[in-house]
């Protein structure tokens, strides 16, 4: 936790950098977890208002400076963030506060804990596959793979405005990155695996209140329109990482979920 003397003014501009002695008095994160601590510091100034919904995060790297960590830690923890509907991530812009929401957006109903345990063991298979499947087709791509990319961005948002269903544009903006990779095993995978490597086909009986329902689904495409940018500019790095974070976002939204679910039947573990 920062000081009350080291603390970030809201009044600050947060992506500006901060004076020198509150830069050097900021804390590292203890060993047990560079990550979980950067987390629980953001999450603490968040939630206990000194950063305020709309205030701009301070750059990778003025984080990465400032406690001294590497930038994969920086991004782990802005994932954890933003998996916690605590920050959002904007394109070519920055990460800004999003207003507290208490007890997060998805309810989950514990006849639905084995599917969730299935869902999860999923995303954890779809991470290490299709993190590498976005550095890949960055490379690889032609201009008809961008466009099926985009067509099912676009179909997502008009099923997100419609109110319709939304996981087979999903499906499809997923399935063509890995064709654009040039290797067919990779694409051969998630058709073998079809839709239900969404989950929201596996947990039904998810609850995601309806005024939040429409926030999420947007949320989601953002972190779409991140691997997107990416891949369509050839960068490998960046589009590793986006598939990333919008993944483990959705493992780390289950996870939460799950947890919640334990606790009200009484069974923490």
């Amino acid at each position: 936790m920062v000081s009350p003397s080291t603390e970030i003014s809201p009044s600050q501009e947060l992506g500006s950098a901060a004076p020198a002695a509150a830069s050097a008095a900021l804390p590292r994160p203890r060993s047990r977890g560079l990550a979980h601590g950067l987390v629980e510091d953001f999450s603490a100034r968040i939630r206990g208002q000194m950063l305020k919904p709309g205030d701009k995060l301070p750059t990778e790297s003025a984080i990465m400076q400032n406690f001294g960590v590497s930038r994969t830690v920086v991004r782990e923890a802005l994932s954890k963030l933003q998996a916690a509907g605590l920050v959002e991530t904007r394109h070519g812009i920055g990460t800004f506060v999003l207003a507290v929401r208490p007890g997060g957006i998805f309810r989950l109903d514990p006849a639905d804990m084995g599917n969730s345990i299935d869902a999860i063991a999923v995303l954890e298979l779809r991470i290490s596959l299709e993190t590498e499947s976005a550095g890949l087709a960055s490379g690889r791509r032609s201009d008809q793979d961008l466009a099926d990319m985009r067509d099912a961005l676009e179909a997502f948002a008009a099923a997100v405005a419609a109110g319709s269903d939304t996981v087979g544009p999903d499906f499809r903006f997923h399935l063509a990155i890995a064709r654009a990779t040039g290797n067919r095993y990779f694409a051969d995978i998630l058709d073998h695996l079809g839709q239900t490597i969404i989950p929201r086909t596996r947990i039904t009986a998810t609850r995601i209140p309806r005024e939040d329902q429409s926030h999420y689904l947007q949320r989601v495409n953002r972190e779409h329109d991140e691997i997107y940018a990416a891949i369509a500019r050839g960068d490998a790095e960046s589009a590793r990482a986006a598939m990333r974070v919008h993944l483990t976002n959705s493992r780390e939204r289950l996870l939460r979920a799950r947890a919640a679910a334990q606790a009200s039947a009484g069974n923490p573990g």
